[in-house]
Parts: structure tokens; C-alpha cells; sequence
């Protein structure tokens, strides 16, 4: 497993902004899907987005229409514009890529993944 390198998590008032990153390697983008899941201490792990090679983006519907994904190629980083922000959106949030994440399963996907980040905590406040 490889290791992605997130950033960009922080504490917010709800109805606020943030913009998480995550740096991939080079071919990553290829062959994979590469997609943002989120984690609340005794909870199950869920995906809440992910982008496919040829740029089609898919939502959980708990953040659909507030949250964005996006990359950039040529400087292989992906992007989790975060707008909208609700105290239940208060995780630890991980960027992966594999192939499973391509699937219409790819929100429950437990893994393994081929890559995988560390993780940048959000915190969101009332």
C-alpha cells in the first residue's frame, strides 16, 4: 500500500469553507479512481466522493451539492472542495485510489486500496 499525503483539514463554523488536499503519484490517475472517504471514531468508514480516469465524478448524497471533487494531472493532487460545512461532517477524512473505487459499490468498500492516505481531521462547530 502506498501512502497519499493529505492536508488542508481544519475547524470551521458550520455554514463555512474548507479545501482538503491529497498528493498522488504520477501514474495513479490512470488506472485507478481516486476518491475521498471520512471516518468518525466508532463509525463506519464512508465514501463521500470519487473521480474516474476520464474526469466522471460521483457524491454521497450527504454532501452532494456541497461538496466538490477535482485533480489536477499535471500536478497530481486531488481536491475536496468542501462548501456548506455541518457539524456532522466533523471527521478524520482520507484520500485512496483503486480500482474498486470505480464500482457503484465504491462507497462501502473496506479495502485493501492500493493507496492510501494518513488522513487530515475536519472539525466543524455549531
Amino acid at each position: 500500500q502506498v501512502q497519499l499525503a493529505e492536508s488542508g483539514g481544519g475547524s470551521v463554523q458550520a455554514g463555512g469553507s474548507l479545501i482538503l488536499s491529497c498528493v498522488f503519484p504520477g501514474y495513479v490517475e490512470f488506472d485507478n479512481c481516486i476518491g475521498w472517504f471520512r471516518q468518525v471514531p466508532g463509525q463506519e468508514r464512508e465514501g463521500v466522493a470519487v473521480i474516474e480516469p476520464y474526469g466522471t465524478t460521483r457524491y454521497s448524497d450527504s454532501v452532494k451539492g456541497r461538496f466538490t471533487i477535482s485533480q489536477d494531472n499535471a500536478a497530481h493532487t486531488l481536491f475536496l472542495q468542501m462548501n456548506s460545512l455541518k457539524p456532522e461532517d466533523t471527521a478524520m477524512y482520507y484520500c485512496a485510489a483503486d480500482r474498486a473505487l470505480c464500482s457503484r459499490h465504491w462507497r462501502s468498500y473496506a479495502g485493501p486500496f492500493g493507496y492510501w492516505g494518513q488522513g487530515t481531521q475536519v472539525t466543524v462547530s455549531p
